[in-house]
């Protein structure tokens, strides 16, 4: 039995019967979208309820156990800092103080004065904290990995690459290692739609160059702020991970092809130069807020 089924085959979905209906009401929309987004809004809901489930059998729940993990995972010798701890779960100072009171009065952490800032706490995990949290994780694990068990682990993969990249559109990306730098921030493809749209060019999914460092590769190239990269080395260009990619590929050769929009419709090519420039051993990453994220070659 294939463990890549067509598409349409076996039984329908719940989103496949709202596609149909909406179709008949307005065939002249793109539900395509609507096709993913539904999906991954219904399953999270299945998720979170399951691993809420899971999560209550230790008297816990999902914000208590992301503390939990967290702390344990960061595992440092005094404590975790609440400041750092406000970072890692990306949540604000007050929220951080009631999940932390909430952990305290059940004795899984313990809290001291920071020395270096007395404003903050230094936060730990106490015996039971770690017994607690050797208990529950393998059992959060075996409840994601039954959620999981319809799919094969090449599945899995295929599903995981395809959420990173779009992740990465969002949140952005940090590389390791030594990687050619190119010199240019750029804007992920839902923002170039955004972008172009407010000044009334019409919508293209590429990257959006945000800018260009004057004496870089990108600038020698001929790329210009405002231009979209639409391909690389012809795979069309839709994410930071495809442009890695392409990267990683051409750099044997010394050199990539992009291809580029200008305006409202001038396609132009630029050749990037990718031998070894000094500074090409500082990682790539984000140089941006969430709201407005974008990518530094």
């Amino acid at each position: 039995m294939p463990s890549n089924p067509r598409p349409d085959a076996g039984p329908r979905d719940s989103v496949v019967r709202l596609l149909a209906s909406w179709a008949a009401t307005r065939p002249d929309l793109d539900l395509s979208s609507v096709a993913v987004i539904a999906r991954l809004s219904r399953l999270r809901r299945i998720i979170d309820a399951e691993l809420a489930a899971t999560f209550a059998e230790h008297g816990l729940d999902g914000p208590d156990f992301a503390a939990l993990v967290t702390l344990r995972r960061l595992d440092k010798p005094g404590g975790v800092t609440q400041r750092q701890l406000m970072r890692e779960l990306n949540l604000s100072s007050g929220t951080v103080s009631v999940r932390v009171e909430r952990l305290a009065e059940r004795g899984l952490v313990s809290r001291a004065t920071d020395t270096a800032d007395r404003r903050s706490s230094l936060i730990s995990l106490t015996e039971t904290g770690h017994a607690l949290f050797d208990i529950v994780t393998p059992a959060h694990i075996a409840t994601e990995n039954r959620l999981l068990s319809a799919l094969s682990e090449q599945q899995r993969d295929e599903l995981a690459g395809l959420l990173r990249t779009l992740l990465v559109s969002f949140e952005g990306s940090a590389g390791d290692g030594t990687f050619p730098r190119l010199g240019l921030t750029l804007a992920p493809a839902h923002h170039t739609i955004a972008a172009r749209r407010a000044v009334g060019l019409p919508a293209l999914a590429g990257l959006l160059a945000r800018d260009v460092l004057p004496g870089s590769r990108a600038e020698y190239a001929g790329i210009r702020q405002g231009d979209v990269l639409t391909r690389a080395a012809g795979t069309e260009l839709r994410s930071i991970t495809t442009l890695y990619a392409a990267i990683s590929d051409a750099l044997p050769a010394g050199s990539l092809t992009v291809e580029i929009v200008r305006g409202e419709k001038t396609s132009l090519q630029c050749a990037i130069d990718l031998h070894p420039q000094p500074g090409d051993d500082l990682p790539p990453g984000n140089t941006a807020p969430p709201a407005t994220i974008a990518h530094t070659l």
